[in-house]
């Protein structure tokens, strides 16, 4: 009698948190994918078949899930090509507690097992369940202790005026992690320290660095490097690295590079800095005024509005400004915004507000029209959810805003409205509201 058995669809998902080895012919999602496939094929009189497709995460963590395969493979679970998903070890897939329920909860909704091939347990028990839960929970412990030794170790190196890497700033470049002066790019950051010293001024330091024809660094998007603003003159201005010194959080620590402006004067240059109205010890006492649609909102021509202030008897007003404006250091420009910005985060709430609690929203929403059971549930969660929505809430959901003559758009960020209606992402799109003038 021939026994007729279900094709179990496997899919190997592996992961290698580094990406230390992967250009080697044989590497370590190779090896686990031949201790998956091996398993796979000892399962064959239950059914199972390994897919062709690999779905291989070099150098991606275990503590986020998004990974680029680890994507593929869930695509392919709620598409119901996949039946079980077997690993190595069961980090492999995820280290996080969290990320694990989600995940757990998404292969049940499509019917999906998962296998791990050195740990044997069942997840159809409780006590399966059990030792599982104890795997993760070492697993993340593992992950916590890796990233506070690396801290530690950052500390460590800084406190001994190390540069432990990144993008070295102008006036200097890394070469075997060492910051090492260049010349050209050093004589202009002299300029715009005797600029500031000479004007005590930034907006001046500015025009007089801008007249000079002074510019950073070259790049993709400014072949002939980007003019100075009063921004990053500031930040210029303020980083200790240029007086030789390495900075760990509020402390900064002797470094091992040559300086580039005397450790005096950049001192002194600090202590302008504070005292002048608007300088440093102002600024953190203006920390509690937050401008939340900073980097958000942009004009008609896609160039974003910078978040800026102007402070009088009465207190302090904040504005988002075109960037040609604040260049002009001061001056009028020939046309560019200057918006109170309580007024347009106020109108800005007011709109994602009034439209999730429309009508028919969902359908605009949900990506795909899924179906009248699905919208129907998401038009009643959504009127419940713009009820208890607080300022803070709805501004956090939006993506973009962007201001035209006469006009507002608002661009509401998917993942976002996903993550408050506790929905898949890959569900959700993005939504314009283009219904308020400014």
């Amino acid at each position: 009698m021939t026994v007729d058995r279900r094709i179990v669809r496997c899919a190997i998902y592996t992961r290698k948190s580094s990406e230390e080895g992967l250009e080697q012919d044989f590497n370590s999602l190779d090896a686990q994918f031949e201790a998956c496939g091996a398993y796979v094929t000892s399962q064959k009189h239950e059914g199972w078949k390994a897919q062709p497709t690999r779905y291989d995460d070099g150098g991606y963590s275990g503590g986020t899930l998004e990974r680029p395969a680890l994507k593929r493979l869930l695509a392919d679970i709620e598409a119901g090509r996949i039946d079980m998903v077997v690993v190595y070890k069961i980090d492999r897939l995820t280290r996080s507690l969290l990320d694990f329920g989600k995940l757990v909860e998404l292969l049940e909704k499509a019917q999906c097992s998962f296998v791990s091939v050195t740990q044997s347990f069942n997840t159809s028990t409780s006590m399966g369940r059990l030792t599982l839960n104890m795997l993760l929970s070492f697993a993340q412990f593992e992950r916590e202790v890796t990233g506070e030794r690396i801290r530690d170790k950052i500390a460590a190196s800084k406190k001994k005026g190390m540069w432990m890497g990144g993008v070295p700033p102008l006036g200097y470049q890394s070469k075997e992690r060492q910051l090492i002066l260049e010349s050209n790019e050093a004589a202009v950051v002299r300029h715009v320290f005797d600029f500031y010293r000479e004007h005590r001024c930034i907006v001046r330091a500015k025009l007089a660095a801008d007249q000079l024809g002074l510019r950073g660094r070259p790049s993709a998007k400014y072949p002939d490097g980007p003019s100075f603003t009063r921004g990053g003159i500031y930040w210029l201005l303020t980083n200790p690295i240029y007086a030789g010194r390495i900075r760990h959080k509020e402390q900064t620590f002797p470094g091992q590079h040559q300086p580039l402006i005397d450790p005096a004067a950049w001192d002194e240059i600090q202590a302008t800095l504070i005292s002048q109205p608007g300088g440093r010890a102002r600024g953190r006492r203006n920390a509690c005024h937050p401008s939340p649609l900073a980097g958000r909102i942009v004009d008609e021509t896609g160039e974003r509005l910078t978040p800026s202030h102007a402070a009088s008897g009465d207190g302090r007003r904040r504005y988002y400004v075109s960037k040609c404006l604040i260049e002009k250091g001061g001056e009028l420009a020939s046309s560019g915004w200057r918006l109170p910005a309580v007024h347009v985060e106020q109108t800005v709430v007011s709109i994602v507000m009034d439209h999730l609690g429309a009508a028919a929203v969902a359908t605009r929403i949900i990506d795909g029209q899924p179906g009248v059971k699905v919208i129907s549930d998401l038009d009643r969660r959504l009127k419940a959810f713009a009820v208890t929505l607080n300022p803070a809430a709805a501004l956090a959901l939006v993506e973009q805003v962007k201001i035209a003559q006469g006009q507002i758009d608002i661009k509401l960020g998917g993942p976002a409205i996903a993550n408050a209606l506790n929905l898949q992402p890959e569900i959700v799109a993005s939504a314009f509201l283009r219904n308020r003038p400014v």
